[in-house]
């Protein structure tokens, strides 16, 4: 791939899980990945492994002031997302939904679903002025099912299907909005829900292996679509 051929990626949560296993599959590709994270000392190791033309920013998406200034920087600097991937989320501790704080269901309701309403906010007006781009908005398979104890987190992404349907109604030609299910895959998040049984699948640097190329693959065919990392 030519350098001219590279995207630019914009992608929350870039700091662990399957967010750090796509930022190295999007940059060993010859991408530029634009990325967020929470953690101060996971964005300063990620920004010494992979440095300009690639950024990344100490960011929590629920700020929208703090997403706004980032993304007008970005966008100065690099122009318009091709990709922008909402990937950032919580998971509650698994419990019935009567003993679940409600602090941690606000704070759920604020990344998962307000963090994913804000780079949408700030990033795609650019990319409509670019008529070009594609919003991957991460689901689950909670988010198309249910299951006991995670009732929190299946709320928040049945949230970002209908989010994603809605959005793709609005966009005009040249873009797209999908809802992408990741699949089952053994991160901190599933091992919170099923203790060591997650590890019997496949952990995140295999699953990005064919994930960033299908994630690169998406377009405007699949605007408003609900699919499965496959």
């Amino acid at each position: 791939m030519s350098k001219s051929d590279g995207r630019i990626i914009v992608l929350s949560g870039a700091t662990r899980g399957l967010g750090c296993a796509m930022t190295e599959g999007f940059v060993g590709r010859g991408h530029t990945v634009l990325g967020c994270g929470r953690s101060v000392e996971s964005v300063g190791e990620l920004g010494r492994a992979h440095v300009a033309p690639h950024e990344f920013a100490a960011l929590d998406v629920a700020d929208d002031d703090a997403v706004r200034d980032w993304a007008a920087g970005l966008v100065e600097r690099h122009g318009a997302p091709d990709l922008l991937i909402n990937n950032a989320a919580l998971m509650n501790h698994p419990a019935p939904l009567w003993e679940v704080d409600a602090g941690e269901i606000d704070a759920l309701l604020r990344v998962n679903l307000g963090g994913t309403i804000n780079l949408i906010r700030h990033f795609l007006p650019p990319m409509i002025a670019a008529g070009r781009g594609v919003v991957v908005n991460f689901s689950s398979a909670w988010g198309r099912s249910t299951a006991p104890e995670v009732a929190p987190y299946c709320m928040t992404k049945w949230g970002i299907e209908g989010l994603t349907q809605a959005l793709a109604s609005e966009l005009p030609s040249g873009l797209a909005a999908v809802a992408v299910n990741p699949g089952i895959i053994a991160t901190d998040m599933l091992r919170r829900c099923w203790g060591s049984d997650a590890d019997v699948y496949d952990g995140p640097d295999t699953w990005a292996q064919s994930a960033v190329d299908f994630l690169l693959g998406l377009g405007t065919a699949d605007n408003g679509r609900s699919r499965d990392v496959s």
